[in-house]
């Protein structure tokens, strides 16, 4: 069987390993930072030989550039390399522009995924997809192994706009049951009554739903945590936006995200 490889094994990555592996796929992480598992290597030439698809898990534009042309090269050190699949949540723009850098007998898929660490441990990810229905059929299985939910959105890069559209919402929805919960703080309010009743009125989100679940649902700002990655993917949605766009709503919530304190 042909090698498949994750490349970013952080809180989403290495379970999407893990499931590769329990599904019986030879799977291999590759990560620059120690790993507690076997399933890895920090060595990109060990991870290079026999890799024929690639799923990119990495956190930005920085990482995927040093993974497929720069530190270590995959798309030059990886000889059977046949398809890459991005799944890191990046610019849609950036993205589009990955095919004309990439040999075109690499097949190029977008393959962003929604639902945080507690969907990839549970393998019920739900995968935002981008490329033709031949190509998509050919990386399914893996895509069976970690994920739930497959959203077939058009032609490669049609997976990434909807994607970071998505996570334009949820930014929103975020943002603003934060500052809800810390209102109810001031006021005397119970935060867990408040959500309860969320949950089953027309306050419900997903992120309010689910806030006991989400791992970053207290988290203050951090360029490097989950609430940093939410920044970045406004930011993401914003750079693909429609020329003459409203850009008003999505500037302030870079500007309120960046405020989030810890609770």
């Amino acid at each position: 069987m042909a090698k498949i490889g994750i490349a970013g094994c952080g809180r989403m990555g290495l379970p999407m390993l893990e499931a590769l592996h329990h599904a019986g796929f030879p799977a291999q992480g590759f990560d620059v930072r120690d790993r507690p598992s076997p399933l890895m290597t920090r060595d990109p030439a060990a991870f290079a030989q026999g890799l024929t698809t690639l799923f990119t898990v990495v956190r930005d534009i920085p990482q995927t550039e040093a993974v497929l042309f720069d530190d270590q090269a995959l798309v030059e050190t990886a000889p059977a390399l046949a398809h890459i699949v991005i799944c890191s949540t990046l610019s849609p723009k950036y993205v589009r522009a990955l095919r004309d850098r990439i040999p075109a007998r690499i097949t190029l898929i977008d393959a962003p995924m929604s639902g945080a660490a507690i969907a990839a441990q549970e393998r019920r990810l739900s995968f935002m997809l981008g490329g033709t229905a031949a190509d998509i059929a050919e990386i399914q299985p893996c895509l069976d192994a970690m994920g739930a939910h497959f959203h077939p959105m058009g032609g490669y890069g049609a997976g990434m706009t909807a994607k970071v559209l998505n996570n334009l919402a949820a930014a929103s929805s975020t943002v603003i049951t934060r500052l809800a919960l810390d209102w109810a703080d001031d006021l005397g309010l119970e935060a867990e009554k408040l959500l309860a009743l969320m949950h089953t009125s027309s306050g419900q989100t997903w992120f309010a739903s689910h806030f006991d679940d989400i791992e970053f649902a207290r988290d203050g700002f951090d360029p490097q945590n989950t609430i940093g990655i939410l920044k970045k993917d406004v930011e993401s949605a914003l750079d693909g936006a429609p020329e003459g766009a409203d850009r008003d709503i999505p500037e302030a919530l870079i500007r309120a995200i960046s405020r989030l304190k810890p609770r």
